[in-house]
C-alpha cells in the first residue's frame, strides 16, 4: 500500500481493513462479484474536471450501484458551464493512482472532496487501496475526517 494512503489511514483513528485483490478484478463490479461484496456497500471515487482555464477538478464518492450528476450537481458546484469525468491520464497525473484503485485517502489537499450522503448511510464501504491490487473497507464517517463535504444529490439511483 502507498505509504501516503496509509498514513492517512492510519491518522484517521478509523478502524480500517485492507483486502488484497487481483488486479484484473479491481473495476468495481467486477470485484464485487469476484470477491462477494454488494454493489450498496461498494463506493468509487471519481476524479471530475470542469471547463475552465484552468481546468477545476473534484474527487466525487458515490455507492457503486448510483450514478454521478456530472451535468447538474457536479457542473454546479464546480461553478463551470460543461463538467465531465476526467480522462484516466489526468485523474493519474492529479491523483497518483490508476482508475480502479482511486481512493479519497492522500488525494493532494486542494482537490476538493465530495461525498453523496448515501455513502454516510451505510455502516461500512468498500473502496479503492490507492492503486488496482487492493481495496480498503471503512467505516465512511473516516471520510469527514478527511475533509470530504457530504452533498445531497451528489448522486442518483441509475436507472436499469
Amino acid at each position: 500500500m502507498s505509504d501516503r494512503v496509509l498514513d492517512v489511514l492510519s491518522s484517521s483513528g478509523v478502524d480500517f481493513e485492507v483486502i488484497p485483490i487481483d488486479p484484473a478484478l479491481a473495476d468495481t463490479a467486477q470485484f464485487c462479484e469476484a470477491y462477494g461484496y454488494a454493489l450498496e456497500d461498494s463506493a468509487n471515487t471519481i476524479l471530475v474536471a470542469g471547463k475552465a482555464d484552468p481546468p477545476v477538478h473534484a474527487a466525487c464518492i458515490v455507492l457503486a450501484h448510483t450514478k454521478l450528476d456530472v451535468n447538474r450537481t457536479v457542473r454546479k458546484r464546480l461553478m463551470v458551464r460543461k463538467a465531465s469525468f476526467a480522462p484516466s491520464q489526468d485523474t493519474e497525473r492529479l491523483t497518483g493512482m490508476s482508475i480502479g484503485g482511486v481512493t479519497p485517502f492522500g488525494l493532494p489537499a486542494d482537490l476538493p472532496l465530495w461525498v453523496d450522503s448515501r455513502v454516510m448511510d451505510r455502516r461500512r464501504v468498500i473502496l479503492g487501496g490507492g492503486s488496482r491490487d487492493r481495496k480498503v473497507l471503512v467505516a465512511p464517517e473516516v471520510l469527514l475526517r478527511i475533509g470530504a463535504v457530504v452533498v445531497d444529490g451528489l448522486a442518483s439511483y441509475a436507472s436499469a
